[in-house]
């Protein structure tokens, strides 16, 4: 019965109220109550007639964790700093901002990548403080779509597309069935539901094409549009993945 019984962070996250780390500061702070007391056991499990309530200030932080979509450019890393690449969060300045009024002041603290991708590809790039977005795209039981526009180089046939869209390994495991499809003359566009690493680019050496440019245009519903290149703005109202 024991087995059965959901541990309070993945009850929480389940919910989709927050992450599982959210969920363990919150109830740090006590936070969160069960049958009306405030619980302080991050290892309790949630039994079946259990109620479980959140305090009203977890809702209003929640509401202010920001998300913004940044336009990554070639030469920027998703996430922190490798040796002497530059992070792409210190694209969010206010002159990179595009939008109609100016920003407010921007702490750095707490973004993260939610879905990343190599140094080599432009991409759009989200940066969350919300840990529930970012497990949503990023979990490999996710099944939000990312679409890439690649440039290959090297000769394309259907064949070699048809193993694209499905029946290709890495690492020892078979990947999820993605839809590809020539849209120009040596272009093709992808759309995946996992995010392996190199996937694409590796996926493509295994039917001997070259990928000479990568670019992802939309996470979910979250299109990249005509935010320029180097620029970042702030997800919108009504935007979801």
């Amino acid at each position: 019965m024991t087995s059965e019984l959901k541990r309070i962070n993945k009850y929480l996250a389940d919910r989709g109220l927050c992450s599982r780390r959210e969920a363990d500061d919150f109830i740090k702070r006590g936070l969160v109550r069960v049958n009306g007391e405030v619980l302080t056991d991050l290892s309790y499990r949630v039994k079946k007639d259990d109620q479980v309530k959140v305090d009203l200030k977890v809702q209003k932080e929640l509401g202010e964790k920001k998300t913004l979509i940044i336009h990554k450019p070639i030469g920027y890393v998703s996430a922190q700093a490798e040796e002497d690449y530059i992070p792409a969060i210190r694209l969010v300045v206010e002159e990179n901002y595009y939008g109609k009024s100016r920003p407010e002041r921007i702490e750095y603290k707490g973004f993260a990548p939610a879905g990343r991708l190599d140094i080599d590809s432009t991409v759009l790039l989200i940066l969350t403080q919300n840990g529930k977005l970012a497990k949503d795209i990023i979990s490999p039981d996710s099944n939000v779509e990312k679409e890439y526009i690649v440039v290959v180089e090297g000769e394309l046939d259907g064949k070699k597309i048809n193993k694209l869209r499905h029946g290709l390994s890495l690492d020892q495991r078979q990947l999820k069935p993605a839809f590809v499809e020539e849209i120009e003359p040596q272009v093709l566009k992808f759309i995946l539901k996992e995010g392996r690493k190199r996937q694409i680019r590796r996926m493509c050496e295994l039917v001997d094409l070259k990928v000479t440019h990568l670019k992802r245009v939309r996470i979910g519903q979250i299109q990249l549009g005509d935010l320029p290149l180097g620029h970042w703005r702030f997800l919108q109202k009504g935007e979801k993945v």
